[in-house]
């Protein structure tokens, strides 16, 4: 949820801050772009060029700043205008009164004023001034503006008392913005299983039969599902890509029986089931224990049909919503309407070998998309990422709208 949002990170003078390196850390593996505002105190508990280390951006605390003997600004307005949410964290007491009331006597608070975008923040106080009356005034008049406060944690205080007031952790603050970025989405609660890459069927200990699928079609449509709020079982043949994120759940296998096996472990709960992967119609029928010497002129191999999968889905759906892709070289849309009648699929994407830029290996596809009502939405060549999202979008306007 937070990949490639950019995170304006305000941080207020209390003992918390020292968490902010965490939650800097945490944001960054997020895929979150972060910069940072510093009030003066703060900077006595935590170093501004730890924070500039780990977010690889210069930290920020004044309105001036000096270069090479020049003085110049640091544009309040421009952090405001870019920031796509902005996170204050610790948010101590005194500050939480400055932005109420509108004060704007630092340059924090100057950033605050000028942000268009969400505003959270992050109590962090001891318990007698989290239980004031004037501080719940405060949070009172910054939830009345549509800020939105990350609730405060009960523990150990640096006063030595116990209760509430202790920043919530660095983890459940990344949470609480993913959990607010991901409500509304269309997949938000939804399972999709996908299928990608390749599979490898071994002749002997070093040779395999196999295609070539990257898997990067596969991948891409985990991660746009993911970003559409979907958690993503990924069952991916030999691939080099990796999940985009920790919503994707990564799992990985060689071989078509492998592949049938784990898919099939989280087919009847899933919502969305897309079948991107090349999976290998044979495979040997005996697998050599030893490598097979180079000797006769020939070699022949038996082969057997493996177990098809995307059709052993189609005789087992009952509400998933079940999509196969078909790679043709002739007759193309006639072997793809066939293909999505014979087993018993919702709809089936089509792609031509004929289509320069579409197919196995390159980072780019050409598609067709045709439901059971024979609707055909025929997209031009586009990157896979792109092609990913047309592929969902269709789904959810069948699905879901």
């Amino acid at each position: 949820m937070l990949e490639g949002k950019n995170i304006l990170l305000g941080i207020t003078g209390g003992i918390a801050a020292y968490k902010t390196t965490f939650l800097v850390r945490l944001l960054i593996k997020a895929g979150a772009k972060v910069k940072i505002v510093l009030t003066e105190s703060a900077s006595c508990f935590v170093s501004p060029l730890t924070l500039a280390t780990l977010s690889k951006n210069p930290v920020v605390s004044n309105f001036v700043k000096t270069e090479n003997n020049t003085t110049d600004w640091n544009n309040h307005v421009e952090l405001g205008l870019w920031a796509d949410i902005m996170l204050i964290a610790p948010a101590t007491a005194n500050t939480l009164s400055k932005m109420a009331s509108g004060a704007a006597d630092n340059i924090l608070l100057a950033c605050y004023l000028s942000a268009k975008c969400p505003v959270f923040f992050a109590p962090a106080m001891d318990l007698d001034m989290y239980q004031h009356p004037t501080t719940k005034k405060s949070f009172e008049a910054l939830e009345s503006f549509g800020n939105l406060m990350i609730p405060a944690a009960s523990g150990e205080l640096a006063s030595g008392l116990h209760g509430e007031g202790r920043m919530a952790e660095p983890e459940a603050i990344v949470q609480f913005l993913s959990n607010y970025l991901s409500a509304g989405l269309p997949l938000k609660n939804k399972k999709v299983l996908i299928t990608a890459g390749p599979t490898y069927e071994a002749i002997d200990p070093v040779r395999f039969i196999g295609n070539h699928s990257s898997g990067l079609m596969g991948f891409e449509l985990a991660k746009a599902a993911s970003d559409l709020g979907a958690e993503v079982f990924l069952v991916s043949g030999p691939s080099k890509y990796e999940a985009a994120n920790e919503s994707i759940h990564l799992i990985r296998v060689v071989s078509a029986d492998e592949m049938y096996e784990k898919a099939h472990r989280h087919f009847a709960d899933s919502d969305i089931v897309i079948c991107a992967a090349a999976v290998a119609d044979y495979k040997p029928k005996v697998k050599s224990a030893k490598k097979i010497k180079k000797s006769d002129a020939e070699l022949q191999i038996d082969l057997v049909k493996n177990r098809d999968i995307l059709y052993s889905f189609g005789q087992e759906k009952k509400s998933q919503f079940l999509v196969g892709f078909a790679l043709e070289t002739e007759n193309e849309l006639e072997n793809a309407k066939s293909k999505l009648k014979r087993k018993n699929l919702d709809a089936i994407v089509l792609n031509s070998m004929n289509d320069q830029g579409a197919g196995f290996g390159g980072t780019t596809n050409k598609i067709s998309f045709i439901d059971t009502n024979l609707e055909i939405q025929t997209f031009e060549l586009k990157t896979k990422a792109a092609v990913a999202k047309d592929i969902l979008n269709e789904i959810i306007k069948r699905r879901y709208a």
